[in-house]
């Protein structure tokens, strides 16, 4: 595939987003760049949710691990359902009832403003880091498959990545993100659509055949007895429900999609269609993972590996086949996907971190609604710096499966916000407020060390279940500080 077509392929597909973002972001207010005026239909939103969700992670990752890791990830997925109902009937009803911009002004209302502000701060440095990650793939991607060939170097393909983001969403936020979103989210699942069709035509499977090669190969088996093992099934699903619960409940990115919903009964609606709907898009992406192996081995295609473990580099799988050994429609189609699910993820989170940036740390309702607009814009392009930076720093030390990077450090970054919440919902207690960031900082850090030694101390590998732990010792240390509540001062429940 020539650098030229999939640049072109690059060029008119933000033409579309930009000729969407001006028609949607006109007139456009700070109630509309963060909560879109509070009258999103709810099949609009679930249907913008499912791209996401997903990212350019799912969209390389997924497919690429299924080779070592099996269908294990189906075990996270399932999980999932349970933390969606947990975020529909607990999470939901509290955000609608105070009607949040920010979802952690609960944190302020029911422990005060320490805690309202290491909740906020968490969520940055949680979502810039995992937007970093999928920022990360997508660019390695198209540095791959056109600029390495132009000679241009890694960071400006980052940069010249971030900006077209910032070009279309600047203006309109989220009044604009939930179309171009919606948009995408179609283009992302055509192309998943299309690249199983396409593959399981080269390999002459009927769908019958289709089905039966998926189920019946060794790389399809989701259930996993050995609770020492990291594909541990009760364990994954267990880390799916958690993950679930602050990746989509405790996240201001997410929840921004949902809190834009007319009431708490559409919003509802739409967790509960998205539910069924994210199941079985992972469900094509695995399946897909496993027609990428069986259609490398039967053309005897060499797959890139590691060359200091000799292992195969799961992210790359699908990048090498769909641009050097697919058919020209499907190399573009595959460019069109991945840009697609990156793209409806990324945006989505550059836009939460400028609304919780403004709102939770520098109060922009104070402002004028002029001033608001120039304060938004810069935080946004201040954002946009930091993703490029972060991307730059990731590229230098990573060595793994980026889907796993990106959940170990979820683990990390949002069990202080796990901790927090869960305390907040199900103690009647207060809090010494000041104590609080001490705490979750403390607790990550106790988190790391455990992690570090589990393995000689008990013979147990800790994997995406870090994330229940780091929380546990958040609420422990969250138990130390508490004090009984004065509920004149603190009544929200």
């Amino acid at each position: 595939m020539s650098p030229t077509l999939v640049l072109s392929l690059i060029a008119g597909y933000f033409v579309v987003l930009i000729i969407i973002a001006y028609l949607t972001s006109r007139k456009a207010t700070s109630e509309s760049f963060f909560i879109a005026n509070r009258n999103a239909p709810w099949y609009m939103v679930a249907f913008a949710m499912i791209g996401t969700s997903l990212s350019g992670v799912t969209f390389i990752s997924i497919p690429g691990m299924v080779a070592s890791q099996s269908w294990s990830y189906m075990a996270v997925v399932l999980g999932y359902t349970v933390g969606y109902v947990v975020i529909g009937t607990v999470l939901m009803p509290l955000y609608y009832r105070m009607r949040l911009v920010s979802i952690y002004t609960y944190l302020e209302q029911r422990f005060g403003f320490w805690s309202y502000k290491t909740g906020a701060l968490f969520f940055l440095i949680s979502r810039a880091v995992g937007a970093a990650f999928r920022l990360f793939l997508v660019a390695g991607v198209l540095q791959f498959a056109v600029f390495d060939q132009l000679g241009v170097p890694f960071a400006v393909t980052v940069s010249v990545s971030i900006f077209l983001i910032y070009l279309y969403t600047f203006r309109g936020g989220l009044k604009t993100i939930l179309w171009t979103d919606t948009f995408q989210t179609m283009a992302m699942l055509v192309c998943v659509a299309v690249s199983i069709y396409l593959m399981a035509d080269e390999l002459n499977l009927g769908f019958a055949g289709l089905v039966k090669t998926v189920k019946e190969s060794a790389m399809s088996q989701v259930y996993f007895s050995d609770p020492k093992d990291d594909k541990f099934f009760w364990k994954q699903f267990a880390s799916g429900a958690f993950i679930t619960i602050v990746m989509t409940g405790l996240d201001q990115d997410l929840m921004q999609k949902n809190l834009s919903c007319r009431n708490l009964q559409d919003a509802q609606k739409n967790m509960f269609w998205f539910t069924i709907a994210i199941v079985l898009v992972n469900v094509f992406f695995l399946s897909l993972g496993v027609l990428l192996y069986q259609f490398a081995a039967a053309k005897g295609i060499s797959l890139p590996t590691n060359p200091t473990t000799g292992k195969v580099i799961g992210d790359n799988v699908f990048p090498l086949l769909a641009t050097n050994h697919f058919s020209l429609f499907a190399g573009i189609v595959f460019i069109l996907g991945i840009i697609a699910v990156t793209y409806a993820s990324a945006d989505s989170a550059l836009t939460a971190l400028t609304t919780s940036f403004c709102v939770d740390m520098l109060v922009i309702s104070k402002y004028p609604e002029a001033q608001q607009k120039r304060i938004r814009q810069a935080t946004h392009f201040g954002f946009s710096l930091v993703l490029i930076v972060i991307i730059l720093i990731f590229r230098a030390i990573n060595d793994q499966s980026v889907i796993t990077s990106v959940f170990k450090a979820a683990g990390y970054t949002y069990g202080p916000l796990l901790g927090l919440y869960s305390f907040g919902i199900f103690t009647s207690r207060g809090l010494h407020d000041k104590l609080v960031l001490p705490v979750c900082v403390v607790a990550p850090l106790l988190t790391w060390f455990i992690n570090a030694n589990s393995k000689t101390w008990w013979g147990y590998e800790f994997g995406f279940e870090i994330l229940i732990l780091n929380g546990f010792l958040t609420f422990l240390g969250l138990l130390a500080i508490s004090r009984a509540r004065n509920l004149e001062l603190n009544p929200v429940a």
